[in-house]
């Protein structure tokens, strides 16, 4: 089996496309910091102007909640930002985007650019053998077709693990760089729904939303392989998947209403929804959703298993 997954191991490792990938991903965080330091406050924050930004938006909100036309969302929202600020201000904690850690958070969200390019890599892992007939110099093989199918998957999940060291690498070595490698005990802050200060720390929340992204990843991965093992089309794997990926929470956001829309792959997908308490719909729990994806899991698995280890290949 190691020598399988190896194997997949080379044939991912010695593309082009691969490391084109890999290099895209890096240039977007450099890019990305770069934009949060010298265009947005990071450059003011980092020499240690915050204690005034935040005193000038003290004043800025309190005034939006003087006004007499002002909506309960928008009352909520600064009467939270000024819970926040004032907590800072007393207990004299920058915030976190006067930290290497600020930016290092934001770039969380490029963990949906890593999960498009290992289904690329996914899509194409078993109907690419197919269209090329490589496929029979695998099946010739002594190890049965469960193995190779089981190396495949690996291998590509093994890819994603790698795209994610590399996002975290070069988004703390870079911005430690501009931000300095100071911080470590810097607190991440949040306002409960009873208007308490809750503190956590960065590193584990950082990890804990890499973590989700992952579960995410690991979904549309097993998508595009089920899709490329009954299908044996890399475009047909690759574009259902990444049309899924983008249209997917949108069309299951139209049907929201309806109390079956829970049981959708889309609407239990994302569970950064329970750490912000924006769930699709109120019944629905972390429990449930974490039940609902193992069950799609299980399911993708087994029609790609089925078909994979029956199908005929032509000689």
């Amino acid at each position: 089996m190691v020598s399988l997954i190896q194997n997949e191991n080379m044939k991912i490792y010695r593309r082009i496309r691969t490391w084109i990938m890999t290099i895209i991903l890096a240039i977007i965080v450099i890019g990305a910091s770069l934009i949060m330091f010298f265009v947005e406050d990071g450059q003011e924050m980092k020499n240690g102007d915050w204690r005034v930004q935040l005193e000038n938006q003290q004043t800025e909100f309190k005034t939006q909640l003087a006004m007499p036309d002002i909506d309960e969302g928008s009352k909520e929202y600064f009467t939270n930002e000024l819970t926040l600020i004032n907590y800072q201000l007393d207990n004299n904690i920058p915030p976190d985007r006067a930290t290497m850690w600020g930016p290092i958070n934001n770039l969380t969200g490029i963990v949906f650019l890593i999960t498009l390019f290992v289904v690329i890599i996914a899509g194409d892992s078993i109907a690419g053998e197919f269209s090329t007939g490589t496929i029979k110099l695998l099946l010739i093989r002594p190890a049965s077709r469960l193995k190779i199918l089981l190396s495949k998957y690996y291998a590509t999940i093994i890819y994603g693990i790698f795209l994610l060291v590399v996002l975290f690498l070069s988004s703390f070595l870079f911005n430690g760089i501009l931000y300095g490698f100071s911080g470590w005990s810097q607190p991440l802050l949040s306002v409960s729904a009873d208007g308490i200060i809750q503190e956590e720390s960065t590193f584990i929340h950082l990890w804990q939303t890499y973590l989700y992204g992952t579960v995410a990843t690991v979904m549309y991965v097993t998508l595009a392989f089920m899709i490329s093992a009954v299908f044996r089309s890399s475009a047909m794997a690759i574009g259902i998947s990444i049309f899924a990926m983008f249209a997917g929470n949108l069309v299951t956001a139209l049907f929201q209403q309806y109390s079956w829309s829970k049981y959708s792959l889309f609407a239990n997908i994302d569970l950064t929804q329970y750490s912000g308490n924006f769930a699709f719909r109120d019944e629905m729990t972390m429990g449930f959703s974490v039940t609902v994806l193992i069950v799609y899991f299980v399911i993708f698995n087994i029609l790609s298993w089925a078909v994979f280890t029956r199908r005929d290949v032509a000689a």
